[in-house]
């Protein structure tokens, strides 16, 4: 076998590569429900949780698109065991830093717990897909 080809992968990658693209799903539907000010997504959050989500500004809220949306093409990346997801969960994770850390500078962090397990996913995403694709069970 050369260094082109693929591995088979185990069950706990096709698990983890699920888990990702459920993960980020959640967060494209979050990002949705926010953009359209969706009646469960108003219900999800207090009159002031939803202000400080509202007054942030546009670029902020681009990242978070960004970040959910490069997740979750990453996540189908993974299953479809392209090397390239590696790329969109190298994006997610760049925008990812950069909406927490206005949200943690300006002090404006809804969730703190949350905002927390949304970069460490993002960091164990990226790592995950790195080692498959060191491992060839991506290529």
């Amino acid at each position: 076998m050369n260094e082109t080809s693929t591995n088979k992968p185990p069950i706990w990658f096709w698990i983890v590569s699920v888990i990702a693209l459920i993960w980020n799903g959640l967060g494209v539907d979050g990002y949705l429900g926010q953009a359209y000010n969706t009646e469960r997504y108003r219900n999800a959050f207090t009159a002031e949780e939803l202000e400080i989500a509202a007054s942030a500004p546009a670029w902020v809220t681009a990242m978070f698109a960004i970040a959910v949306f490069a997740g979750a093409i990453a996540a189908i990346g993974l299953l479809l065991r392209k090397k390239w997801a590696t790329t969109f969960w190298a994006i997610s994770l760049i925008a990812v830093i950069i909406q927490m850390s206005f949200a943690f500078i300006s002090n404006q962090v809804i969730n703190l717990w949350m905002a927390i397990m949304i970069v460490i996913f993002a960091f164990i995403f990226l790592w995950f897909s790195r080692k498959s694709q060191a491992k060839g069970w991506i290529s």
